[in-house]
């Protein structure tokens, strides 16, 4: 039962059994949680540098209160000769839709999104400048690994919940990925934060509750997983609010 403003998710999941572990409750601050998306390939060779400086955000104070790295792989440079395995066609289309949004002028790689908006400032001196964030509402994880995920968003006055769409990711870290060919041939890569599966689900704010599949999905060799939900504006990909942490086990 719902006792104060907001809607409820449930969604549910599919994981191997050893990830079965005990429950947890993330939640975020009524101030935006902004995301920091990177899109990123194997198969570009000025990619590296963006890949660690994102790495690296993993000591950031606010991670996760107050920003949350994605690393999402697209696919577009696999014609090189060599096939990223954390790419998917659904990453590359992410990026596409910021750019027929008008969010990113073009699709290139190492390319930023920070809160739904291109960030060139990676290239002139990369250091991230959040700002000051807006009192949005606050959005609460609770996840039993192996189980399920139930999620509750309580909306700051003013801002309107209809027709938003819920993002679940599941995010790898400590990966090494040896490169065989393509631009970085020769090279073993370390990555954090990389997209290892990206759910969506239209938010029925009407019902109260809705579920969204939790997809299967490989660890690829991941020494540690973390969980991210986010809201969105469906058709330009803003976010609205986020919460992440790190998955035990």
């Amino acid at each position: 039962m719902i006792t104060r403003l907001g809607v409820a998710l449930l969604l549910g999941m599919t994981l191997p059994i050893s990830m079965t572990a005990r429950a947890l409750t993330l939640e975020s601050p009524v101030e935006q949680v902004q995301l920091v998306e990177l899109f990123t390939s194997h198969g570009c060779s000025s990619c590296p540098p963006a890949d660690r400086w994102l790495g690296k955000l993993e000591s950031h104070p606010g991670l996760w209160q107050k920003l949350i790295p994605m690393a999402f792989h697209v696919d577009y440079w696999d014609y090189l000769g060599w096939q990223d395995r954390f790419a998917s066609p659904a990453y590359s289309q992410r990026q596409r839709q910021y750019r027929q949004s008008g969010a990113i002028r073009s699709v290139y790689t190492p390319g930023f999104v920070v809160n739904g908006k291109e960030w060139r400032g990676w290239f002139r001196h990369p250091k991230l400048e959040l700002g000051e964030a807006k009192k949005v509402g606050r959005l609460t994880l609770d996840v039993q690994p192996g189980v399920a995920v139930k999620a509750e968003f309580s909306p700051q006055a003013g801002i309107d919940q209809q027709g938003l769409e819920a993002n679940l990711v599941i995010l790898g870290f400590d990966l090494q990925s040896e490169i065989g060919a393509g631009e970085n041939r020769g090279r073993t890569l370390s990555e954090h934060f990389v997209v290892l599966s990206h759910g969506r689900s239209r938010v029925q704010t009407h019902a109260g509750q809705w579920s969204l599949p939790w997809p299967e999905f490989s660890r690829s060799g991941s020494k540690r997983l973390a969980v991210v939900l986010w809201l969105s504006h469906p058709e330009s990909g803003e976010p609205v609010q986020a919460v992440g942490g790190w998955l035990p086990g």
